[in-house]
């Protein structure tokens, strides 16, 4: 695939991969960036004999029901043995992920000694995050604004992180909490940076029952983390006022603060917006140090057209950060999913910036954590079943699947390019009055390349890549 993309001249910018091919690098570096650690056998191998055990017990099972039919009741029995077969294939198919689950283990030291020398500019690929939101009165915008703010103050260079916020409800009350989120921003990131907070979204953060002076050794820790925690308080009312202002309506709609009317008091018939809060201009801290890009978007909508919901808006935030920053990596999160652990980024970069597996890493997927659920959790509502044994089983064998948010993905991998073509055949003289013979000649895209291949465009085919590996890093969860 390498070698088909280099003849056709389809390379873009330098890979991430390849950025430090050239460079001398110590022993430590060239350490593989993670690697695969093993379930004790302990713990597998007495699942493995209870799946075989009922594997045996299905199979006499079943034999019994085939060979005793009940012929008073042909078409009850049949159709009860067509039923207790599916369902046996269905058990069986859903042990195959559980037989080889595997952990997985990242080595950031290496990562920053391989792409953060001393003295010199990190080479950390940039990632661009998406924020997905619709109707801030069922999604409050606190909760919303809590993982802005965690994602704004990740353990990653602030140049390479940019945030893309979608408003698919077009709500001036979205872009005005937005807004606020910003100013707030400004706080908020230097003083989780400069005493190494965990986690990084304020509201978890204050309501934590631990203790928070444990590993804090600055003196000016709790004076400020007092005047930090009344500034988010002061947040809370300012943000608690514009739902409460929102609740109703005015009938001329709403008025932006320069008089003109919002764009988008029609939520159904509206431009597409795009606001930049904060980005290499002006986008400052208390500190005056810079701070990651901030960005709103609404897309369009219009009547009459199919809009895609969740895909449609993720697909416009994907084109729309094409054209800001075109950050090699995607990480996409639902409005109340935020970074529990700052280094979750680099953990994925441990992945996909490793230079022996990363080209062949399609996107990283992280589990999930919650929050407010009872020590007991007797109705299951952490999903551990899923999440720790499902999840780590399909890793073993293949690969997880994408559970809609927590994903980094490789922008690459997600538009695409035409397979290598094989060795053409020799054309055949034909008539075009029976088409049983020869082949009529494809029509191609511009300059020869096939349809769909813009040279220098963004997206460059129409299929995906042909190789799909999946991972998930469990020492970090959302």
């Amino acid at each position: 695939m390498d070698d088909w993309k280099s003849k056709q001249g389809i390379y873009g910018a330098a890979d991430p991969d390849d950025m430090d091919a050239d460079v001398p690098l110590n022993d430590e570096a060239r350490q593989p960036l993670s690697r695969k650690v093993s379930i004790a056998s302990s713990k597998v191998n007495p699942y493995r004999m209870v799946i075989i055990l009922r594997l045996f017990v299905l199979c006499v099972f079943l034999r019994y029901r085939i060979l005793n039919p009940v012929p008073e009741a042909i078409p009850l029995w049949l159709t009860s043995i067509v039923c207790e077969i599916w369902f046996a294939v269905s058990w069986i198919l859903d042990q195959f992920p559980k037989w080889y689950p595997i952990d997985r283990e990242t080595y950031l030291d290496r990562l920053s000694l391989r792409y953060e020398r001393e003295g010199e500019p990190s080479m950390l690929s940039p990632v661009d995050l998406f924020v997905s939101t619709v109707d801030p009165l069922k999604e409050p915008p606190l909760v919303t604004a809590n993982t802005v703010l965690s994602i704004l103050a990740v353990d990653y260079p602030v140049d390479k992180v940019s945030c893309y916020v979608s408003d698919d409800g077009a709500s001036m009350l979205s872009f005005e909490s937005l807004s606020e989120t910003a100013e707030f921003a400004r706080k908020w990131v230097p003083f989780c940076k400069k005493f190494n907070i965990e986690p990084r979204a304020p509201e978890f953060y204050f309501s934590r029952k631990v203790d928070y002076l444990k590993d804090k050794v600055q003196p000016t820790f709790v004076q400020e983390r007092r005047a930090m925690k009344r500034e988010y308080e002061e947040f809370k009312v300012r943000i608690n006022a514009l739902v409460s202002k929102a609740q109703k309506v005015p009938e001329e709609g709403w008025i932006m603060k320069d008089g003109t009317p919002w764009p988008g008091n029609n939520t159904r018939d509206h431009p597409g917006m795009i606001q930049v809060f904060l980005g290499h201009s002006g986008g400052l801290d208390t500190e005056g140090n810079e701070l990651p890009r901030l960005v709103y978007v609404s897309r369009e909508k219009r009547p009459g057209f199919q809009h895609h919901k969740k895909a449609g808006a993720m697909n416009r935030q994907i084109r729309v950060s094409a054209v800001l920053t075109n950050a090699p990596f995607m990480l996409n999160l639902d409005c109340d999913h935020y970074i529990n652990n700052s280094k979750a980024i680099r953990e994925s970069m441990c992945f996909l910036m490793d230079p022996q597996v990363g080209r062949k890493v399609c996107y990283v997927q992280f589990p999930q954590r919650f929050d407010g659920i009872d020590a007991h959790d007797r109705y299951a509502n952490r999903n551990t079943v899923f999440f720790d044994i499902n999840m780590k089983g399909l890793d073993g064998i293949q690969g997880p699947v994408y559970v809609g948010t927590g994903c980094v993905f490789r922008r690459q991998a997600l538009y695409g390019y035409n397979p290598p073509s094989g060795p053409k055949r020799p054309k055949m003289v034909t008539c075009d009055c029976c088409p049983c013979f020869g082949r009529k000649k494809r029509k191609g895209g511009k300059d020869g390349l096939p349809e769909g291949v813009a040279d220098g465009g963004k997206f460059q085919g129409k299929r995906t890549l042909n190789i799909w590996v999946s991972v998930q890093s469990l020492s970090t969860g959302w």
